[in-house]
């Protein structure tokens, strides 16, 4: 009996040995047949689990930002606190932000991420860092407008962009710099100091969204907020080589509810809210959420983000220069390069006149310099610096006196020059033009001299400025650097086609590239 029992122990362990062999073999077998196809798998669970777009989190675009938040590959907590270090890192040498908001900043953070971890309604910016420029109203806070003078200019309630960027999730992490009454363009004023470019302290900023660009060019935020009403988004994109759109009037809601006095009309309809970002596709999607509907802007107008899509290939004009313009050879091959880069994206550009831009920008000229003059000079030159008095003395000299009957003439001439630009648009949808012809003047170059100022204003920037009188949607965007110093140029369409400019400025940014890449590699 135990010899039986021990000849079937020892047959039941062969079998479970044998058996064994086999099930390790099979095993093996599969891990074999998965290691030879596990790519399926892995890249299924990969593009589930959320990831986080390469770099440290300020370097991020405000697209790849939000994305990253709502996705769960970031916190905005997170996200915040890496904005805030870079701001600490940097801003002390640029002055970009003269307000910090770093507490604030941190506690919306929070309540971003609690928003977020309960499945509450996320805008498209939730946890996205920002920056607001100082001369719009921020609830709570003075708004100082560059001027020590403005003390007691407490916001009641924010401005329409301010409200519709913390309606989108947006998290406002500073306040940047502004000249006086943002009056000049360039940024330095009595109160908060000299706003410095960081590609080179030795050249602007520009004006009067200074603080705005150099910020966000830097890193500090994803999205600056600014505005214009002769070139000051523009402007400082150019000289800070990052990129934007000034909106149609009528497009982004304004209005401060801080101000002793409406705004006289044509200021109002010269002026424009809008973004900076380091790229077009995040410059769109914050002219998206700022262009929300605020019912304290009378002006403001219902129109849709994008219109129809012009017969291809869509006509660009290359703006033949006027003959008094010294263009620099720098300058003139970034527009040809610029050129070619929409050529190859399958545009056709053709140079040309455009509807007589001399007398559009003395138009603007004229308006804004009398009805200034009538409404607010005597104030502004009470309360602000020697500086100031110099750089709007130069402004004025150019303009034209106009009494009752020559200002209702200019007025008429605006509808005049916005009909032949419009009527030009029919035949070529995007204009591509200079931003200025010159390379970048120094950081204070407009107290030198009332001459200078006017230099800089009629012969160097002429084409920024004359589109504000004009209403019309204007981008910048970068092309390449010189010296170390960014080079952009403009793209104008018609009325509320800020689409058609910015699909054109998308166009030379994918083959020019970010420049703000190369700056961080230089400051760093």
């Amino acid at each position: 009996m135990a010899k039986k029992t021990a000849t079937r122990k020892k047959s039941a362990a062969k079998k479970a040995a044998k058996t064994s062999s086999k099930t390790s073999a099979v095993r093996k077998g599969k891990v074999a047949k998965a290691a030879t196809k596990p790519v399926k798998k892995a890249a299924a669970r990969k593009l589930s689990a959320p990831r986080r777009p390469k770099g440290p989190a300020w370097q991020w675009s405000a697209v790849e930002t939000a994305a990253a938040i709502r996705s769960g590959a970031i916190s905005a907590v997170e996200t915040v606190e890496a904005h805030l270090e870079r701001m600490r890192a940097v801003n002390p040498r640029l002055n970009a932000v003269v307000v910090d908001l770093s507490e604030e900043a941190l506690a919306a953070a929070h309540a971003a991420d609690k928003r977020r971890a309960k499945g509450g309604e996320l805008g498209l910016l939730h946890g996205v860092p920002i920056t607001i420029k100082e001369n719009v109203d921020y609830e709570g806070r003075p708004n100082f407008n560059g001027v020590p003078a403005n003390k007691d200019l407490i916001a009641p309630s924010d401005s329409p962009v301010v409200r519709n960027l913390k309606k989108a999730g947006a998290i406002i992490i500073g306040l940047t710099n502004t000249p006086e009454f943002s009056f000049r363009g360039f940024t330095d004023n009595p109160l908060h100091g000299l706003t410095l470019n960081p590609w080179d302290p030795n050249i602007t900023c520009g004006g009067s969204s200074g603080g705005a660009g150099s910020a966000v060019a830097a890193g500090i935020g994803t999205i600056a907020h600014g505005n214009d009403i002769g070139g000051s988004l523009r402007w400082p994109a150019h000289c800070n080589g990052v990129t934007t759109i000034k909106p149609t009037q009528g497009r982004i809601p304004a209005f401060n509810a801080s101000a002793t006095a409406e705004r006289p009309m044509l200021a109002h309809l010269m002026s424009a809210q809008g973004p900076l970002a380091r790229h077009v596709a995040d410059v769109r999607l914050a002219l998206e959420v700022m262009s929300q509907r605020d019912p304290r802007d009378p002006w403001w107008v219902p129109a849709p983000l994008v219109g129809p899509k012009p017969k291809g290939p869509i006509k660009v004009a290359l703006a033949r220069i006027p003959e008094d313009m010294d263009v620099d050879p720098h300058v003139a091959a970034a527009l040809r390069q610029a050129a070619d880069h929409l050529e190859r994206s399958g545009y056709r550009v053709s140079e040309v006149d455009v509807p007589d831009i001399d007398g559009v920008w003395q138009t603007w000229c004229d308006i804004i310099t009398n009805e200034t003059m009538v409404m607010q000079e005597a104030g502004m030159l009470k309360v602000t610096s020697e500086d100031f008095h110099k750089a709007w003395g130069g402004m004025k000299a150019k303009a034209n006196v106009l009494d009752l009957k020559a200002w209702m003439q200019a007025t008429a001439a605006r509808n005049g020059h916005i009909r032949a630009w419009q009527l030009f648009f029919e035949e070529y949808p995007v204009v591509l033009a200079p931003t200025t012809v010159k390379p970048t003047p120094s950081p204070r170059e407009d107290t030198v001299s009332p001459e200078r100022v006017r230099e800089i204003f009629w012969g160097e920037i002429r084409f920024i400025s004359a589109i504000n009188v004009l209403g019309l949607p204007g981008a910048v965007v970068p092309v390449t650097l010189h010296d170390g110093q960014p080079i952009g140029v403009q793209l104008i369409a018609g009325r509320y086609r800020e689409d058609l400019a910015l699909d054109a400025a998308a166009a030379i940014e994918k083959r020019a590239g970010v420049l703000a890449h190369r700056l961080w590699e230089q400051m760093d």
